[in-house]
């Protein structure tokens, strides 16, 4: 045989044994990763096929599916309530994914979850049944949530202090996912992502801010934990006003005529001394605060609830003046309102965190259940000593002080206000805060709440937390406690 054909037919040949050799590793060994890939139109087609399971609130759903007519994509998922709701179930669309609960519970709910596998569904190749995602909303406390929110830019959280589950999680403004779940909806997605007010951002869970004068709850919490100061009624050693360390700026407060000077913690969370906390956190030193901080959730990058929330941040590395600016909740520090619910929900649980989450089952098309959150899972942040003077504390802040908009007839109600400045030189409108908890005593009820409002569209003098932010909560803890 001529050479030259010899060589080619042998490299002919090769590449004849590398595409079967190709073939059977596809075949083999991708096979099933590659019909699970979501990039597969088959996928997305086996997706739709039928309806989908349902995200439910309070027993009844908050989700459902409709027919469609003219694409091979069977059924498109529609919502009841969809502005209502959004921040919690998220969207599932046929062109652009799903997010939140829609998302993580994907596979339940598409009935394509190994777990909802039965040994005659393998034989007869029957599609499974889709499962159900129940959720802990209570949907009063959302409702009042969101109306209360109204055309506002922010968002509200609230948490039953003993039990984790949050009651609320509202984000403004909002936005309807059905508008968005089908594949002809170019034009509503290109509204959305276009907005500058983002309503597809969750503000609720991850869009951290300045947390401002709400931030002062975790300093005097490390304060009276280290021992920096024996309780709540002790006087401070607090000059007003304050010049941060090693500069000569000066850090005043907002009302030059409050009883700031050496004031207590009762005082000065009462008026809101921002004298009185900057040179706390300062004297603590930025490591205790943010070990402190750090308890309450601070920092933590792996916060699910179960959708992943963004972390909110106590900073490193600062020179004296910028923690005691820390002190106040300015310079790096950030927040969610998640965060700060969680704040008040530990002081008004003796001191003890239950970790925060929306769901409480998933359970398949029998009601049996796939997998179940826990309800009070704790872990100590603070003595209860702490958190008794604490709560104490914040309730002179309401029926004293600059939360009274929070106050709710019959109940125990502490709270605390922030205003955060917002942009270079504080040059924009300020962010105004309120976290707070309430209890009724002859109930038992209890909640704990953070609302956070980002723009109002107030006048720059009309922005506080207690103006702002409180009317929203007292109608959140009002709802929760009925």
């Amino acid at each position: 045989m001529n050479k030259t054909i010899r060589h080619t037919s042998v490299f002919v040949l090769l590449l004849v044994l590398a595409l079967l050799g190709r073939a059977t590793w596809v075949q083999a060994y991708r096979a099933e990763a590659l019909a699970d890939d979501r990039k597969n139109r088959r996928h997305t087609i086996a997706q739709y096929a039928q309806p989908l399971g349902n995200i439910v609130v309070a027993g009844s759903p908050v989700t459902g599916s409709k027919r469609t007519e003219g694409t091979d994509l069977a059924y498109r998922r529609t919502y009841t309530d969809g502005e209502l709701y959004a921040a919690v179930t998220g969207y599932s669309s046929q062109a652009y994914g799903s997010t939140q609960l829609e998302g993580i519970y994907a596979d339940v709910l598409d009935g394509t979850d190994d777990r909802l596998k039965n040994p005659l569904d393998a034989v007869t190749r029957k599609q499974r049944e889709p499962g159900t995602v129940l959720t802990t909303i209570d949907p009063a406390v959302q409702e009042a949530a969101y109306r209360a929110l109204g055309k506002k830019k922010g968002a509200a959280v609230a948490v039953d202090p003993v039990s984790g589950r949050i009651l609320a999680l509202a984000s403004t403004p909002s936005y309807d996912p059905s508008k968005i779940s089908g594949t002809n909806d170019g034009a509503a997605w290109k509204e959305l992502t276009g907005d500058p007010d983002k309503p597809l951002v969750n503000r609720a869970l991850r869009q951290p801010l300045p947390p401002g004068s709400t931030f002062k709850l975790v300093v005097a919490a490390a304060a009276l934990e280290d021992g920096l100061y024996r309780s709540v009624d002790t006087a401070t050693e607090s000059p007003s006003p304050y010049t941060l360390p090693h500069t000569r700026t000066v850090l005043r407060n907002e009302n030059a005529s409050a009883p700031c000077e050496n004031a207590t913690i009762r005082t000065a969370l009462r008026y809101s001394c921002n004298n009185v906390f900057g040179k706390m956190a300062a004297d603590l030193g930025q490591d205790k605060v943010r070990a402190t901080a750090e308890r309450f959730g601070f920092n933590d990058a792996e916060l699910d609830v179960p959708v992943r929330a963004y972390a909110s941040v106590y900073p490193s590395g600062m020179d004296p003046a910028q923690t005691a600016l820390s002190g106040i909740g300015q310079f790096d520090v950030t927040a969610t309102p998640l965060q700060m619910a969680m704040v008040s929900a530990a002081i008004a649980n003796d001191g003890l965190l239950a970790a925060p989450h929306m769901v409480s089952e998933v359970v398949d098309s029998d009601g049996d259940a796939l997998t179940s959150y826990e309800d009070g899972d704790t872990r100590r942040i603070v003595s209860s000593a702490t958190a008794a003077q604490l709560r104490s504390a914040m309730v002179t802040v309401v029926e004293e002080g600059t939360g009274t908009n929070a106050a709710v007839a019959g109940a125990e109600v502490g709270g605390k206000t922030g205003t955060a400045q917002h942009g270079e030189n504080n040059s924009k409108t300020p962010y105004a805060w309120f976290t707070s908890y309430a209890k009724d005593p002859s109930t038992g009820k209890q909640v704990a709440v953070a609302v956070m409002i980002e723009d109002s569209g107030a006048a720059r003098s009309e922005v506080s937390g207690n103006g702002l932010a409180a009317p929203v909560a007292q109608k959140m803890m009002a709802a929760a406690l009925k």
